[in-house]
Formats: C-alpha cells, structure tokens, sequence
C-alpha cells in the first residue's frame, strides 16, 4: 500500500493517497478519528451534482462495474496496516489515531453500484475477520434517492447488522432548494418517503450542509421550512437519530464554487439550537 507523504488532516481527503482504487484513509471532523473511506465511483459519476462537492470533473452517472476481489485486497490491506501495523503513528496527528468506521462515500453516489449489497457482505466478513464486529461503525453516506431498489434494501438491512448507520443527505427541504443545490428534481415529498424507508431499515442521521450563496446564508423561508421538516418526522415517528449539521470546509470543484461561502460557526450553532427545538438532537461540524 502507498503511504502518504504527509500526516492525514480533517482538510486533506486525497481519495489517491494510499495508491488503490475503491479504498482510501481519511481523518473526519465528524468521526472525530480515522475514517476508511470507499469509493464505489472511480469514474467520478454521480446522478446529482451538489453545488458544494469537492470531486474534480464531476460528471452525471453511475458507478461502473465493482472488482469485488481488487475491493477486498484493498481493504484488507487497508486493515492489516491500520489494525496491525504503524499506520496510526506515522501518518496520524496524534489524537485522533482511533479507527472510528468504514464509510461508503467516494466520488458519486455508493448506492447507485450494483454490486451494492455484496460490497456490504464483504465488508462485513472482514470486520469479523479483523475481530472489529461491533467495534466500529459502517457508515453509508447517501442522497438517498435510490432507497426504493431492493438491491439497496438489502444491502440496508445488511447495515444495520454490522453496527451500521446512514447519513441521508438533506440540504433543503423545498423543491426549489434541492435543484439550486443538489440540482435534483426530486420532489420533497418523494424525499421525505425514502427517508421513512431508510430509517426503517437502519440507523439514519439526516446530514445537512448549510452554507453562504451569493453572500446570503439559507433564507427565512428555506429555513423555517427546514425546521418544519424536522417537525413532522418527529410527528411521524419517523426513527432519525439527528442531524449531522455541517459548513465548508473544503473548496467546491464545481463551477459554482466562486458563489459559495462558509458560514460563521455562530450561525450554526444558532440554526443547530432551533433544530434541537423542534424535536431532533444535532452535532455540528464547522
């Protein structure tokens, strides 16, 4: 496995440091350690285009075909370093050298591979391999708009037997704010039934990146119609766990990157107290 030149940052996610394909280090502000991250989308090719994503030549599409055994030679290398070897004192800042999950992440949406639900089972059987059953979480960072397949289902349940959770992307809760950010024409409300299906499933987080456009926070309306989300998952005893509220931290590499801001820490923690309010806890990540 290539060794980064460097020590690993919350900023640094070269998802081509280690030399692999599917597998890839990262240090993550909201693990709060060591993330090892897995990029089902090699090709860079997602089905939205959020205008804060840090994936260079970002094109509209699918994840191609999985090497199923590349993958699990990958991470298992990946694991013996971290697990058995001097990953965490040579390439680690002291303090966050804690192995905290695998998160399915990358350059697209993970989901959108077919090999989704056996991607899960390989990952299971080398947690168990590795004796980290239980001890570390797998995390799938999703848009969530392929949760009505049932290949993605199982891969779901699967999830949520391997201390699995979600983190259901959920920037705007209005029409016209997911195509302004995502440039997704997906209705809210058809939004809203696959965060339902999610929950119900595994473990899901809400994860929300609030952000300045144009020099202008989230306006009232965006806002209060956010906040009114939150409202009736609580009515509807929909099981989200919270929000995973984050700002920039990393340069947008889409053409829009110009027209975005972060927001100051203050915003957020305020935004987070309101969120509280209506009904959902919430960790904030500047």
């Amino acid at each position: 496995m290539q060794r980064p030149s460097h020590l690993l940052t919350p900023t640094n996610h070269d998802r081509d440091a280690a030399g692999m394909t599917y597998v890839y280090p990262v240090v993550s502000r909201r693990a709060g350690g060591v993330s090892i991250g897995i990029n089902l989308n090699p090709n860079h090719a997602c089905n939205w285009a959020c205008v804060y994503c840090q994936v260079p030549d970002l094109v509209r599409g699918t994840a191609p075909p999985v090497n199923i055994a590349q993958l699990e030679s990958e991470l298992r290398a990946m694991l013996h370093d971290i697990v058995h070897g001097d990953f965490m004192q040579t390439q680690v800042a002291e303090g966050m050298r804690r192995l905290n999950d695998i998160a399915l992440s990358g350059n697209g949406e993970p989901t959108s591979a077919r090999e989704f639900p056996a991607v899960i089972e390989l990952i299971g059987a080398l947690l168990a391999e590795f004796e980290l059953l239980g001890k570390i979480k797998l995390v799938l960072i999703t848009n969530g708009s392929l949760i009505d397949r049932k290949a993605v289902q199982a891969g779901l349940r699967t999830m949520s037997r391997l201390n699995g959770e979600v983190w259901f992307k959920l920037d705007s809760a209005t029409a016209a704010g997911m195509r302004a950010i995502n440039q997704t024409r997906i209705a809210p409300e058809r939004a809203f039934e696959r965060l339902r299906t999610a929950a119900g499933l595994c473990p899901t987080w809400l994860q929300t990146c609030m952000f300045a456009l144009d020099g202008a926070p989230p306006s009232a309306g965006e806002q209060e119609a956010y906040l009114a989300l939150v409202h009736r998952i609580r009515e509807a005893r929909i099981a989200v766990r919270g929000v995973l509220l984050y700002g920039l931290a990393r340069p947008s590499m889409q053409p829009q990157a110009a027209r975005l801001a972060a927001l100051p820490a203050s915003w957020l923690e305020d935004f987070a107290a309101r969120i509280r309010q209506a009904g959902l806890a919430v960790k904030v990540s500047v």
